[in-house]
């Protein structure tokens, strides 16, 4: 196998969605019976997953056929279970920061907002718009579920990977909470050291398990991996699941919003407190690091402002220390990917290109 985007061989990508067509299609037909008002419910969902780069799907559907699993139908149908939900972690995430944009479109909570601001009911069009943005991504946890039980997949197969499906879902509910909490708790009372094992800490609960870790174990545990190859697929995930996170955390303050979806600077005005941040505050100096603190959580922070903390942050050598940090969980993945003694030349070869496509610079 040529070294080709993973995420398109074999058709994957367009396979994946026409999944996910058809499961919101059949799911329009369950709604259907409460009547018209369920179509924006349904199409807030069907919009947001008509997009994205389709990542966790692969990762599910790689690591089952690094096992030497067959490809099928039902591979890709239970692969695309993870963008369900990914799209319910999407849903409630822009609720909690509130966000405005989602891949360059309004945000569900405000285009139901917006709806209801039109149509002129009664109540509190911000409060309707957040209600039923979280009823949307719920539907998409019960989707997710739904999808991939009923995938097709032999029951055996879908019996040893179960509890890694069940596992990453309580996970990421535990890591939303915790970014909540530690959001709310005072950082300036922590040294460098812990601020960046609390970012770590978030990041490993909030985003690298259930976007890479826990999707390729649910493929390789399904696919019938042993204890040494998942514990080598573990570290490959987790490692790389990291750097996933940090090249966001980068893109999020100086991605291109063509490219992102959403505004330049949006991980600034919504507060994040992330590894990059805190590496600035570190080594900033103190001019820069006032401008820094007074900039994160400012919901109006104009664009000329968002130049000056990036030209802030370049400057503190906190955008070559999150890099350098890329680099290093890069290679480990790479190097415990190679431990993986079990895994399929085609597989290996995939999960190498998707060390590549997971911290690009711009994706």
């Amino acid at each position: 196998m040529t070294r080709a985007d993973p995420l398109d061989l074999l058709g994957l990508r367009a396979r994946v969605q026409a999944e996910l067509d058809a499961v919101v299609a059949a799911q329009r037909e369950v709604l259907a019976d409460l009547g018209e008002p369920m179509a924006p419910l349904v199409d807030a969902v069907a919009a947001l997953l008509a997009g994205g780069k389709r990542l966790r799907a692969a990762f599910l559907y790689w690591g089952y056929r690094a096992q030497g699993g067959p490809d099928s139908a039902a591979l890709v149908r239970a692969a695309s279970a993870m963008e369900l939900f990914q799209a319910a972690a999407l849903l409630h995430d822009d609720v909690m920061d509130d966000s405005d944009l989602r891949r360059g479109s309004a945000t569900a909570h405000r285009r139901f907002a917006a709806q209801h601001a039109d149509a002129g009911w009664e109540g509190d069009a911000e409060r309707f718009g957040r209600s039923a943005a979280i009823l949307a991504g719920d539907l998409c946890l019960n989707w997710s579920d739904e999808t991939f039980a009923g995938s097709g997949l032999p029951a055996t197969e879908l019996q040893r990977a179960r509890p890694v499906f069940d596992r990453m879902r309580t996970q990421l509910m535990g890591g939303q909470y915790l970014d909540v909490l530690l959001s709310q708790q005072d950082w300036d009372a922590l040294d460098h050291t812990a601020r960046v094992e609390q970012c770590r800490t978030v990041i490993r609960f909030k985003s690298a398990q259930y976007s890479i870790e826990q999707p390729l174990l649910i493929g390789a545990t399904a696919a019938g991996a042993g204890p040494e190859d998942v514990s080598a697929l573990s570290r490959y995930g987790l490692a790389l699941g990291e750097a996933f996170q940090l090249r966001d955390d980068v893109l999020g303050v100086f991605g291109d919003p063509g490219t992102t979806g959403k505004p330049a600077g949006d991980d600034l005005r919504e507060g994040k407190r992330t590894v990059l941040v805190a590496h600035a505050l570190e080594h900033a100096s103190r001019e820069d690091a006032a401008l820094l603190r007074t900039a994160l959580g400012d919901p109006g922070l104009t664009p000329q402002r968002v130049e000056e903390c990036r030209a802030a942050l370049e400057r503190s050598g906190a955008v070559e220390l999150t890099e350098t940090m890329i680099r290093v969980n890069s290679q480990q993945a790479a190097s415990a990917l190679a431990d993986a003694s079990g895994v399929t030349e085609e597989g290996r070869e995939a999960l190498t290109a998707l060390i590549e496509v997971s911290t690009a610079r711009a994706t």
